[in-house]
């Protein structure tokens, strides 16, 4: 269990603090009491979840882009960190076909950059990279995928994460074991929650589509995939960084963190439990098209790692967690406080 305690009074450095899973984990980790600096683009989408948290106003919020070497090192000299997370990127499949160089330079040269800047800062204990669970070479199995299986890709985005992994452990074993530094990584699967606008995903697609009354177009209605709520693996990520920062040594690797196998659901699936929640408020469509980018079919995670090592497991089941997210999204429709709507689901999940 992650001791709520510990991360009081923390000074923790966090990129990508403006984004959907950024900016849950800066809540929760402001919640906690922790002294957070963030360094992140600006928010990427809107409407924004950071910007409705309003959550620059409780930490250092910096805006920064992690490809700019010098910035980054001047940020974090400045933050003094103890412990750092990472999870600035270029994090969208289709769009990594339409800007391969930005995606390889902010998710590989990024990562380096960041490591380079914390070897330049002596009150660094613990890093977490946060990569993706697109990171394997996939074979579309149904058996999920351990952590020292070989890293692949086959878009410009999941190889990019595959390479962001081959740099940790280089970075791991090259230098920061050396002097005391624990770092590892973390493999998440499809996360959803309320306060995600990104274009071309399932979740933020179809409460669009609510919104706006529209048809929503669904390419891969078949296509399975580890759906989780945000909340279960920014838990394993939290868990992670204090067992390195505690100096546990075994945990100095990568780690899974996805649902139980019964949540490898279809999209057809998702859609079907969301309008359950929301009133049949949801209408699509299956629109089949030659032109589309490879997707893969199926992708699967073995977890028996962190729940071993970390004594982590998932909390919210996949109807638990897409409940949670129609009904995050139905209160901030009615007008209801944002910050108030996130904290409230964070102590649920907490009490879990």
């Amino acid at each position: 269990m992650v001791d709520f305690g510990f991360w009081k009074n923390k000074k923790v450095f966090l990129t990508g603090h403006t984004g959907f899973k950024g900016s849950w984990t800066s809540l929760w980790l402001l919640k906690m009491g922790a002294h957070v600096t963030g360094y992140a683009l600006q928010p990427p989408t809107q409407p924004s979840l950071f910007d409705e948290l309003r959550i620059s106003q409780d930490m250092n919020s910096i805006l920064g882009d992690v490809r700019h070497l010098d910035q980054l090192k001047k940020s974090i000299k400045e933050a003094q960190p103890e412990i750092v997370i990472h999870m600035a990127a270029q994090p969208l499949v289709r769009y990594s076909y339409q800007e391969p160089l930005e995606t390889y330079m902010t998710n590989v040269i990024g990562t380096v950059n960041l490591f380079e800047a914390i070897r330049s800062t002596s009150s660094v204990r613990s890093i977490v990279n946060v990569t993706s669970d697109k990171c394997y070479e996939n074979h579309e199995r149904k058996a999920g995928y351990k952590e020292h299986e070989p890293m692949g890709g086959y878009d410009p985005y999941s190889n990019s994460k595959g390479c962001s992994e081959l740099v940790t452990s280089a970075y791991r074993n090259s230098f920061f074991n050396q002097s005391g530094v624990l770092l590892a990584s973390g493999r998440a699967g499809n996360v959803i929650g309320g306060g995600d606008w990104a274009q071309d995903r399932l979740i933020p697609d179809t409460v669009r589509s609510v919104i706006n009354k529209n048809v929503l177009s669904i390419r891969n209605p078949s296509a399975v995939r580890p759906w989780q709520h945000v909340l279960e693996p920014v838990y394993g990520y939290l868990q992670l960084a204090q067992k390195l920062y505690e100096q546990d040594l075994a945990c100095a690797s990568a780690f899974n963190f996805g649902p139980e196998d019964s949540d490898h659901r279809t999209v057809e699936y998702i859609l079907q439990a969301m309008n359950r929640f929301w009133n049949n408020a949801i209408k699509y469509e299956v629109v089949h098209s030659d032109n589309n980018p490879h997707e893969a079919h199926l992708l699967a995670l073995d977890c028996s790692k962190a729940k071993t090592s970390l004594s982590w497991k998932p909390r919210w089941n996949l109807d638990i967690a897409l409940e949670a997210t129609v009904d995050w999204h139905k209160r901030r429709l009615q007008g209801e406080s944002v910050v108030d709507n996130t904290l409230r689901q964070i102590s649920e999940y907490q009490e879990r």
